[in-house]
């Protein structure tokens, strides 16, 4: 796995009502600090990709269908440089994977795509708020060959 990365394992707690999962608590080990709380959806043919941070750490969690993430470590001096890998997020309850957040470190890059499903749902925490006059986001096509990654064939678009 790319150093740095990190999954913490999600725990359901189901009862006759339907379940509550906790995603990310301040008492964590991985917890660093609160920045926001987006809702982000992608649909089946399209991949969100590629983007990285110079100074925020994401926190997926997948809430809706299934969400395939991919990630590439582009620190030069980190010994997971250009590795990539993959991941596959699943909302409750689910159905093979058991849920987990997905913590990607500054200047990893990442995107996702549905995966098994016609759209799929993330919510991220972010460690800093969206500065929409100065983003720390940065950008590659979603074919990038940079990124040693090809999405799944049924993929042809992204941004």
């Amino acid at each position: 796995m790319i150093k740095g990365v990190q999954i913490k394992k999600l725990r359901l707690i189901p009862d006759d009502r339907g379940f509550l999962m906790e995603m990310l608590r301040c008492d964590d080990p991985l917890f660093e600090r609160f920045g926001q709380v987006y809702i982000t959806g992608c649909k089946r043919t399209v991949a969100k990709a590629w983007h990285y941070h110079k100074q925020q750490t994401d926190h997926f969690v997948c809430v809706s269908g299934k969400a395939l993430v991919a990630l590439c470590d582009l620190r030069e001096k980190s010994p997971t440089y250009k590795q990539v890998d993959e991941f596959i997020l699943e909302a409750p309850p689910c159905e093979k994977n058991e849920p987990i957040l997905l913590k990607i470190p500054p200047y990893v890059a990442h995107g996702f795509t549905a995966f098994d499903c016609e759209e799929t749902r993330i919510v991220n925490v972010p460690t800093l708020p969206y500065r929409y006059d100065d983003p720390d986001e940065y950008r590659f096509p979603w074919n990038s060959e940079e990124i040693p990654y090809k999405w799944p064939s049924y993929v042809t678009r992204g941004g």
